[in-house]
């Protein structure tokens, strides 16, 4: 097939929207179907087989699109708009694969250049705005209703979670729904725990630090800890400068500054290598629906992993594979310290995740089911009167 994606993200960049952007087409790429994808300004060009990248213009103030709604982030999809009409109108394509916000694009243009589109959704675009500003109920039920049409009006729909993909099976129960969850971007297995022996142990937090992630929460469980009793350090991996002062300034407030360590961003290819000095893992998350693209590689790690109760992660975590709390620091803490004082804790479930990653979140399940959806629900839904080449 001949697909047009549309990727409203920094792409190539390491986070987790444009990684599961750079999986599916690398998955796509090798079925043999041929892709251009249209993306913002920002990001790394990579090369896959064929694939053509198309990026909107780098307007002034639309640099370094954080996750999440944002001012940058409409202006470049308003840029993006016209982009997807010109390919539409100068080019044949099978099908559409848009991702969040751009299959509103795909379904208003559909009806004018009849072409199918599937919807990617890795994220509630109205829980997310929502969660960050507020709304009033008018306004989400708009933005709720437009989500609902555009799932209805696809060909299919891809969620990276099973409550994304329970929400689009309310939203249009008769369009064919695949789960895609996320994989372990973890190559090699890890050195064990015991032979990297850090002077104390370290609690690791690795991602952006927007606040649904959740590091305020962390940073008050860790003022909980007593020091002479539970020695640990927090080491946080990733952040954009500004919240990275944030969290720098609220760890002097609650004292606990010189049991804190930034690193600031750094590559996915270093993911390993700081997991490797890693004690425990933790995603502190308080919001959102979708599950963090980070835990399937805390969970593939060697390392226990602490992370709130909340749907965002008990659709994925349970009891058996991971240490989960209540979102308050107190319950935090408490789960803290069961893990740095218990090693036979930690080794049962770490050992316990490590096989749940291995039978059910490898890259070969994730080509697999991408792969049985395309053949056997997406090409029989597209319109006979257009030839797959």
């Amino acid at each position: 097939m001949k697909i047009l994606v549309l990727a409203p993200q920094p792409f190539m960049t390491p986070r987790g929207t444009p990684i599961a952007v750079q999986m599916l087409l690398q998955t796509l790429s090798a079925r043999g179907d041929r892709m251009d994808v249209i993306t913002f300004a920002d990001g790394e060009d990579i090369e896959i087989e064929n694939c053509r990248l198309f990026r909107v213009p780098a307007l002034p103030g639309t640099q370094n699109v954080a996750p999440g709604f944002s001012l940058k982030k409409l202006i470049s999809d308003l840029v993006m708009f016209p982009m997807v009409c010109w390919r539409l109108l100068r080019h044949r394509y099978d099908l559409v694969l848009a991702v969040e916000e751009s299959a509103y694009m795909a379904m208003v243009l559909r009806p004018i250049f009849r072409v199918p589109y599937i919807f990617d959704i890795d994220s509630s675009i109205p829980e997310q705005i929502n969660d960050k500003y507020k709304l009033p109920r008018p306004i989400r039920g708009c933005l709720t209703a437009m989500e609902k049409a555009t799932a209805r009006h696809a060909v299919g729909v891809i969620a990276c979670c099973t409550a994304l993909g329970t929400l689009a099976r309310e939203y249009a129960p008769d369009v064919p729904v695949q789960v895609l969850e996320d994989v372990t971007m973890l190559a090699n297995p890890l050195v064990a725990p015991g032979s990297m022996r850090p002077e104390e142990p370290v609690i690791m937090y690795i991602g952006n630090l927007e606040s649904y992630q959740g590091v305020g929460l962390l940073l008050e469980a860790m003022a909980r800890l007593d020091p002479a009793t539970t020695p640990a350090r927090l080491v946080i991996v990733g952040g954009a400068l500004h919240h990275i002062e944030q969290y720098r300034q609220r760890a002097a407030q609650l004292g606990i500054a010189d049991h804190v360590t930034f690193l600031g961003p750094k590559p996915v290819t270093e993911l390993g290598r700081h997991l490797q000095t890693a004690t425990i893992t933790a995603s502190p998350r308080t919001q959102g629906r979708n599950t963090p693209m980070k835990i399937y590689s805390y969970l593939d790690s060697g390392r226990p992993l602490i992370a709130t109760r909340l749907p965002t992660h008990t659709q994925v975590l349970d009891d058996e594979i991971a240490m989960l709390v209540e979102p308050e620091p107190e319950a935090m803490a408490d789960g803290l310290r069961a893990l740095l004082s218990d090693p036979a804790l930690r080794t049962r479930l770490a050992s316990a995740a490590g096989a749940r990653v291995a039978a059910e979140f490898t890259p070969t399940a994730y080509r697999r089911k991408l792969s049985a959806f395309m053949e056997t629900e997406i090409l029989p839904r597209l319109r006979p009167s257009r030839p797959v080449a």
